[in-house]
């Protein structure tokens, strides 16, 4: 089991950036699928970005040209740069790891404890 501890949250003005970092532990960090999520008061959680263990991205509609996932293996840290953020990207967001099904979809199985990020003036 990977235990993930997610930092970098805040507070930041509309238009602003911030890079949220997850450190993880255990084995196996380089082979792993990892993904982004974040659930704003009163609304289901949301995957905002997977980075497959090749590299490769997939993002959701609502970020896509904003937002950047990244992976340093040598480190065990994913990490999520927000810039031209906006009110609606308030939310807690959890680092987690986990999986490509068959279909292609990622399904996380681990999770970190979350970070707030909040925008607004």
């Amino acid at each position: 089991q990977v235990q993930l501890v997610e930092s970098g949250g805040g507070l930041v003005q509309p238009g602003g950036s911030l890079r949220l970092s997850c450190a993880a532990s255990g084995s196996n960090f380089a082979s792993r699928a990892m993904g982004w999520y974040r659930q704003a008061s009163g609304k289901p959680r949301e995957l905002v970005a997977i980075i497959r263990n090749d590299g490769r991205t997939d993002y959701a509609t609502s970020v896509n040209g904003r937002f950047i996932i990244s992976r340093d293996n040598a480190k065990n840290t994913l990490y999520l740069q927000m810039n031209s953020l906006k009110p609606e990207d308030t939310a807690v967001y959890f680092c987690s790891a986990g999986e490509i099904g068959n279909s292609g979809a990622y399904r996380g199985s681990s999770w970190g404890q979350g970070t707030q990020v909040t925008v607004s003036s």
